[in-house]
Protein backbone atom coordinates (compact mmCIF):
# COMPACT_ATOMS: atom_id res chain seq x y z
CA UNK A 1 0.00 0.00 0.00
CA UNK A 2 0.74 3.39 -0.79
CA UNK A 3 -0.65 5.47 1.58
CA UNK A 4 1.26 7.35 4.20
CA UNK A 5 4.79 5.56 2.90
CA UNK A 6 7.35 8.31 1.95
CA UNK A 7 9.46 8.79 -0.78
CA UNK A 8 12.93 11.17 -0.68
CA UNK A 9 13.14 13.03 -3.60
CA UNK A 10 16.50 14.15 -4.19
CA UNK A 11 16.24 17.27 -6.70
CA UNK A 12 12.97 17.41 -5.92
CA UNK A 13 12.69 21.12 -7.36
CA UNK A 14 13.44 20.11 -10.95
CA UNK A 15 11.28 19.69 -13.21
CA UNK A 16 11.44 16.07 -13.48
CA UNK A 17 11.18 16.51 -9.49
CA UNK A 18 8.25 17.96 -9.50
CA UNK A 19 6.70 15.50 -11.54
CA UNK A 20 8.06 12.75 -9.95
CA UNK A 21 6.57 14.42 -6.54
CA UNK A 22 3.49 15.14 -8.23
CA UNK A 23 2.94 11.62 -9.49
CA UNK A 24 4.14 10.09 -6.16
CA UNK A 25 1.39 12.58 -4.45
CA UNK A 26 -1.25 11.12 -6.93
CA UNK A 27 -0.62 7.77 -5.85
CA UNK A 28 -0.90 8.17 -2.06
CA UNK A 29 2.85 8.48 -1.28
CA UNK A 30 4.44 11.40 1.14
CA UNK A 31 7.40 12.61 -0.68
CA UNK A 32 10.17 14.13 1.07
CA UNK A 33 11.50 17.19 -0.69
CA UNK A 34 15.52 17.27 -0.44
CA UNK A 35 17.97 18.64 -2.90
CA UNK A 36 21.21 20.83 -3.07
CA UNK A 37 19.31 24.20 -3.59
CA UNK A 38 18.02 25.28 -0.31
CA UNK A 39 15.80 28.41 -1.78
CA UNK A 40 14.37 26.69 -4.73
CA UNK A 41 13.29 23.64 -2.02
CA UNK A 42 11.88 26.22 -0.18
CA UNK A 43 10.05 27.91 -2.57
CA UNK A 44 8.67 24.63 -3.53
CA UNK A 45 7.86 23.50 0.20
CA UNK A 46 6.10 26.85 0.38
CA UNK A 47 3.70 25.80 -2.71
CA UNK A 48 3.09 22.24 -0.55
CA UNK A 49 3.28 23.19 3.49
CA UNK A 50 2.04 19.42 3.75
CA UNK A 51 5.77 17.67 2.78
CA UNK A 52 8.75 17.76 4.71
CA UNK A 53 11.60 20.13 3.39
CA UNK A 54 15.32 18.52 3.88
CA UNK A 55 17.85 20.33 2.63
CA UNK A 56 21.16 18.56 1.56
CA UNK A 57 23.78 18.66 -0.38
CA UNK A 58 25.72 15.63 -2.16
CA UNK A 59 28.99 15.73 -0.28
CA UNK A 60 27.18 15.90 3.14
CA UNK A 61 26.61 12.80 4.31
CA UNK A 62 25.06 13.47 7.39
CA UNK A 63 22.68 15.76 5.64
CA UNK A 64 21.41 13.45 3.25
CA UNK A 65 21.15 10.84 6.27
CA UNK A 66 18.84 13.07 7.64
CA UNK A 67 17.04 13.44 4.56
CA UNK A 68 16.48 9.74 4.10
CA UNK A 69 15.45 9.30 7.85
CA UNK A 70 11.95 7.28 7.84
CA UNK A 71 11.59 7.21 4.49
CA UNK A 72 10.95 3.99 2.68
CA UNK A 73 12.77 4.43 -0.80
CA UNK A 74 15.24 7.66 -2.34
CA UNK A 75 14.46 8.83 -6.27
CA UNK A 76 17.60 10.87 -7.40
CA UNK A 77 16.45 13.60 -9.69
CA UNK A 78 19.37 15.66 -9.37
CA UNK A 79 22.08 15.50 -12.39
CA UNK A 80 24.56 16.09 -13.17
CA UNK A 81 23.99 12.48 -11.66
CA UNK A 82 27.90 12.67 -11.59
CA UNK A 83 28.27 14.34 -8.68
CA UNK A 84 24.93 12.92 -6.84
CA UNK A 85 24.46 9.26 -7.94
CA UNK A 86 26.78 7.71 -5.74
CA UNK A 87 26.76 9.71 -2.60
CA UNK A 88 23.18 9.52 -3.01
CA UNK A 89 22.87 5.72 -3.38
CA UNK A 90 25.77 5.56 -0.41
CA UNK A 91 22.74 6.74 2.01
CA UNK A 92 20.29 4.72 0.80
CA UNK A 93 22.61 1.83 1.58
CA UNK A 94 23.31 3.08 5.09
CA UNK A 95 19.46 3.81 5.58
CA UNK A 96 18.84 0.35 3.99
CA UNK A 97 15.92 1.53 1.53
CA UNK A 98 15.80 1.09 -2.09
CA UNK A 99 17.49 3.62 -4.50
CA UNK A 100 16.04 4.87 -7.72
CA UNK A 101 17.59 7.82 -10.12
CA UNK A 102 16.90 9.17 -14.16
CA UNK A 103 20.09 9.02 -14.68
CA UNK A 104 20.84 9.03 -18.72
CA UNK A 105 24.44 9.32 -18.25
CA UNK A 106 26.66 6.45 -19.54
CA UNK A 107 29.28 6.50 -17.21
CA UNK A 108 27.54 7.15 -14.35
CA UNK A 109 24.85 3.83 -15.24
CA UNK A 110 28.05 2.04 -15.79
CA UNK A 111 29.34 3.02 -12.48
CA UNK A 112 26.75 2.22 -10.25
CA UNK A 113 26.61 -1.51 -11.83
CA UNK A 114 30.35 -1.95 -11.54
CA UNK A 115 30.63 -0.41 -8.06
CA UNK A 116 27.78 -0.90 -6.33
CA UNK A 117 25.78 -4.04 -7.29
CA UNK A 118 28.01 -6.58 -4.64
CA UNK A 119 27.41 -3.31 -1.78
CA UNK A 120 23.56 -3.26 -2.56
CA UNK A 121 23.21 -7.31 -2.68
CA UNK A 122 25.50 -7.51 1.18
CA UNK A 123 23.11 -4.53 2.09
CA UNK A 124 19.80 -5.72 0.92
CA UNK A 125 19.17 -2.96 -1.09
CA UNK A 126 17.14 -2.53 -4.37
CA UNK A 127 19.00 -0.37 -6.86
CA UNK A 128 17.42 0.80 -10.08
CA UNK A 129 19.45 3.34 -12.03
CA UNK A 130 18.04 5.27 -15.04
CA UNK A 131 14.75 4.26 -14.36
CA UNK A 132 13.79 6.79 -16.96
CA UNK A 133 12.87 7.88 -20.55
CA UNK A 134 16.88 7.36 -21.63
CA UNK A 135 17.20 4.07 -20.19
CA UNK A 136 14.23 2.37 -18.59
CA UNK A 137 11.84 3.03 -21.67
CA UNK A 138 14.42 1.78 -24.01
CA UNK A 139 15.48 -1.29 -22.01
CA UNK A 140 12.10 -2.24 -21.74
CA UNK A 141 10.47 -1.80 -24.98
CA UNK A 142 13.84 -4.25 -25.96
CA UNK A 143 13.04 -6.16 -23.60
CA UNK A 144 9.54 -6.79 -25.10
CA UNK A 145 10.42 -7.49 -28.37
CA UNK A 146 12.91 -10.32 -26.71
CA UNK A 147 10.36 -12.10 -26.30
CA UNK A 148 11.19 -15.74 -25.69
CA UNK A 149 14.85 -15.39 -27.74
CA UNK A 150 17.30 -16.39 -24.90
CA UNK A 151 19.73 -14.00 -27.48
CA UNK A 152 19.80 -11.64 -30.50
CA UNK A 153 22.15 -10.12 -32.89
CA UNK A 154 21.38 -6.39 -32.39
CA UNK A 155 18.99 -3.92 -30.53
CA UNK A 156 18.25 -0.59 -31.82
CA UNK A 157 16.50 2.09 -30.00
CA UNK A 158 15.23 5.34 -31.46
CA UNK A 159 14.50 8.39 -30.23
CA UNK A 160 11.49 10.26 -32.28
CA UNK A 161 10.94 13.86 -30.64
CA UNK A 162 9.51 16.36 -32.95
CA UNK A 163 11.64 18.93 -30.39
CA UNK A 164 13.83 19.15 -27.38
CA UNK A 165 13.46 21.87 -25.58
CA UNK A 166 16.40 21.16 -22.61
CA UNK A 167 16.10 22.33 -18.94
CA UNK A 168 18.82 24.45 -17.89
CA UNK A 169 19.91 20.75 -15.80
CA UNK A 170 19.94 19.29 -18.97
CA UNK A 171 22.13 21.69 -20.36
CA UNK A 172 24.46 20.66 -17.25
CA UNK A 173 24.53 17.31 -17.49
CA UNK A 174 25.40 17.13 -21.44
CA UNK A 175 28.08 19.40 -20.45
CA UNK A 176 29.19 17.53 -18.06
CA UNK A 177 29.22 14.24 -20.39
CA UNK A 178 30.96 15.77 -22.95
CA UNK A 179 33.75 17.19 -20.79
CA UNK A 180 34.01 13.90 -18.73
CA UNK A 181 34.40 11.92 -22.26
CA UNK A 182 36.57 14.74 -24.08
CA UNK A 183 33.51 14.97 -26.78
CA UNK A 184 33.30 11.34 -27.52
CA UNK A 185 30.15 8.92 -27.83
CA UNK A 186 29.33 6.26 -26.49
CA UNK A 187 28.62 3.06 -28.50
CA UNK A 188 27.86 -0.82 -27.32
CA UNK A 189 29.54 -3.00 -29.66
CA UNK A 190 30.90 -6.47 -29.89
CA UNK A 191 29.59 -6.86 -26.23
CA UNK A 192 31.78 -3.95 -25.33
CA UNK A 193 31.62 -0.38 -24.45
CA UNK A 194 33.42 1.60 -26.08
CA UNK A 195 33.91 5.75 -26.98
CA UNK A 196 34.64 7.00 -30.33
CA UNK A 197 35.16 10.28 -32.27
CA UNK A 198 34.70 11.64 -35.50
CA UNK A 199 30.96 12.68 -37.09
CA UNK A 200 27.90 10.75 -36.29
CA UNK A 201 26.26 8.95 -39.18
CA UNK A 202 23.04 9.63 -40.07
CA UNK A 203 20.16 7.96 -41.80
CA UNK A 204 16.68 8.00 -42.20
CA UNK A 205 14.15 5.67 -39.75
CA UNK A 206 10.34 5.15 -40.18
CA UNK A 207 8.87 5.91 -37.04
CA UNK A 208 5.36 4.83 -36.31
CA UNK A 209 2.76 7.39 -36.34
CA UNK A 210 2.28 10.45 -35.65
CA UNK A 211 6.31 11.07 -37.03
CA UNK A 212 6.76 8.53 -39.95
CA UNK A 213 9.97 9.17 -41.52
CA UNK A 214 12.24 11.57 -39.79
CA UNK A 215 16.12 11.78 -40.37
CA UNK A 216 18.12 10.66 -37.41
CA UNK A 217 21.71 11.06 -36.40
CA UNK A 218 23.14 7.18 -34.97
CA UNK A 219 25.24 6.64 -32.45
CA UNK A 220 23.25 8.18 -29.74
CA UNK A 221 23.74 6.28 -26.54
CA UNK A 222 22.84 6.62 -23.45
CA UNK A 223 22.17 5.33 -20.74
CA UNK A 224 20.40 2.31 -22.96
CA UNK A 225 23.86 1.59 -23.99
CA UNK A 226 24.45 -0.07 -20.65
CA UNK A 227 20.84 -0.83 -19.22
CA UNK A 228 19.64 -3.43 -22.02
CA UNK A 229 23.33 -5.08 -22.45
CA UNK A 230 23.09 -5.56 -18.56
CA UNK A 231 20.90 -8.30 -18.64
CA UNK A 232 20.16 -9.35 -22.84
CA UNK A 233 22.57 -11.43 -24.86
CA UNK A 234 22.76 -8.97 -27.29
CA UNK A 235 26.40 -7.66 -28.27
CA UNK A 236 25.41 -4.74 -30.19
CA UNK A 237 23.19 -1.84 -29.40
CA UNK A 238 22.48 1.37 -31.27
CA UNK A 239 20.87 4.09 -30.30
CA UNK A 240 19.28 7.21 -33.07
CA UNK A 241 17.58 10.35 -32.13
CA UNK A 242 15.99 12.70 -34.52
CA UNK A 243 17.70 15.33 -36.14
CA UNK A 244 15.25 18.31 -34.81
CA UNK A 245 15.64 17.27 -31.38
CA UNK A 246 19.48 16.76 -31.57
CA UNK A 247 19.91 20.57 -33.12
CA UNK A 248 16.67 21.86 -29.99
CA UNK A 249 19.00 20.37 -27.13
CA UNK A 250 22.56 21.32 -28.95
CA UNK A 251 21.20 25.29 -29.45
CA UNK A 252 22.22 27.82 -26.79
CA UNK A 253 19.09 29.50 -28.20
CA UNK A 254 16.49 26.78 -27.57
CA UNK A 255 14.30 28.14 -24.64
CA UNK A 256 13.41 25.88 -21.99
CA UNK A 257 10.41 23.97 -22.08
CA UNK A 258 6.81 25.54 -21.66
CA UNK A 259 3.99 23.90 -20.20
CA UNK A 260 0.61 23.64 -22.38
CA UNK A 261 -1.82 21.47 -20.19
CA UNK A 262 -2.94 21.25 -16.95
CA UNK A 263 -0.26 18.82 -15.91
CA UNK A 264 2.68 21.26 -16.75
CA UNK A 265 3.37 18.97 -19.79
CA UNK A 266 5.29 20.74 -22.78
CA UNK A 267 4.01 20.35 -26.46
CA UNK A 268 6.53 17.93 -27.23
CA UNK A 269 5.48 14.63 -28.78
CA UNK A 270 8.11 11.23 -28.67
CA UNK A 271 7.91 8.14 -30.42
CA UNK A 272 10.10 5.72 -29.05
CA UNK A 273 10.69 2.71 -31.58
CA UNK A 274 12.69 -0.46 -30.85
CA UNK A 275 13.86 -3.14 -33.34
CA UNK A 276 15.46 -6.28 -32.59
CA UNK A 277 16.89 -8.56 -34.68
CA UNK A 278 18.40 -11.99 -34.78
CA UNK A 279 19.47 -14.44 -37.91
CA UNK A 280 17.23 -12.08 -40.29
CA UNK A 281 14.42 -11.71 -38.40
CA UNK A 282 13.07 -8.90 -36.63
CA UNK A 283 11.06 -7.91 -34.02
CA UNK A 284 9.86 -4.74 -33.35
CA UNK A 285 8.00 -2.56 -29.77
CA UNK A 286 7.17 1.44 -29.72
CA UNK A 287 5.61 3.74 -27.30
CA UNK A 288 4.66 6.84 -27.74
CA UNK A 289 3.35 10.10 -25.51
CA UNK A 290 3.65 13.50 -24.79
CA UNK A 291 6.71 15.38 -22.93
CA UNK A 292 10.18 13.15 -22.21
CA UNK A 293 10.60 15.24 -19.00
CA UNK A 294 6.93 14.06 -18.14
CA UNK A 295 6.97 10.44 -18.47
CA UNK A 296 10.08 9.75 -16.39
CA UNK A 297 7.81 10.38 -13.88
CA UNK A 298 5.15 7.42 -13.88
CA UNK A 299 8.25 5.07 -15.13
CA UNK A 300 9.77 5.56 -11.90
CA UNK A 301 7.07 6.43 -9.56
CA UNK A 302 5.40 2.60 -10.77
CA UNK A 303 9.24 1.22 -10.65
CA UNK A 304 9.05 2.72 -6.60
CA UNK A 305 5.69 0.96 -5.88
CA UNK A 306 6.07 -1.82 -7.62
CA UNK A 307 9.91 -2.53 -5.39
CA UNK A 308 8.05 -1.36 -2.43
CA UNK A 309 5.50 -3.82 -2.79
CA UNK A 310 7.59 -6.75 -3.26
CA UNK A 311 8.21 -7.50 -6.99
CA UNK A 312 11.57 -6.39 -8.82
CA UNK A 313 12.86 -6.21 -5.29
CA UNK A 314 16.00 -8.14 -5.55
CA UNK A 315 19.00 -6.80 -3.63
CA UNK A 316 21.52 -5.75 -6.33
CA UNK A 317 21.90 -2.57 -8.90
CA UNK A 318 19.55 -4.18 -11.84
CA UNK A 319 18.03 -2.00 -14.70
CA UNK A 320 14.01 -1.90 -15.45
CA UNK A 321 13.84 -4.75 -17.93
CA UNK A 322 15.89 -7.31 -15.76
CA UNK A 323 13.20 -6.56 -12.81
CA UNK A 324 9.38 -6.13 -14.49
CA UNK A 325 7.77 -8.06 -16.85
CA UNK A 326 5.84 -7.16 -19.66
CA UNK A 327 2.69 -5.83 -17.53
CA UNK A 328 5.20 -2.79 -15.72
CA UNK A 329 4.52 -1.29 -19.54
CA UNK A 330 0.77 -2.17 -19.99
CA UNK A 331 0.09 -0.37 -16.57
CA UNK A 332 1.53 2.84 -17.65
CA UNK A 333 -1.68 2.89 -20.82
CA UNK A 334 -2.31 6.13 -18.97
CA UNK A 335 1.16 8.16 -20.21
CA UNK A 336 1.99 5.78 -22.68
CA UNK A 337 0.50 4.64 -25.85
CA UNK A 338 2.20 1.46 -26.94
CA UNK A 339 2.42 -1.07 -29.39
CA UNK A 340 4.14 -4.50 -28.04
CA UNK A 341 4.82 -7.75 -29.70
Amino acid sequence: MAAGRMVAVFGAYGRTGRFVVAELGARGFVPVLSGRDEARLRDLGASRPDLPVRPATADDAAALDRALAGADAVINCAGPFAATSPPVLEAALRAGIPYLDVTAEVEVTRTLFDQFDDRARAAGVAAIPAMAFYGGLGDLLVTAAMGDWAAADEAHIAFGLDSWHPTAGTRNTLAAIVESSGGRRACYSGGQLEFRDGDQPVQKWEFPEPLGVRTVIGEFNLADAVTVPSHLAIPTVCGYLTVEAATDVTSPDTPPPAPVDEHGRSAQTFVVDVAVRSAGTERRASARGQDAYAVTAPLVVEAVQRVLAGQGATPGVASAGARFDGAFLRSLSAHLALDLP
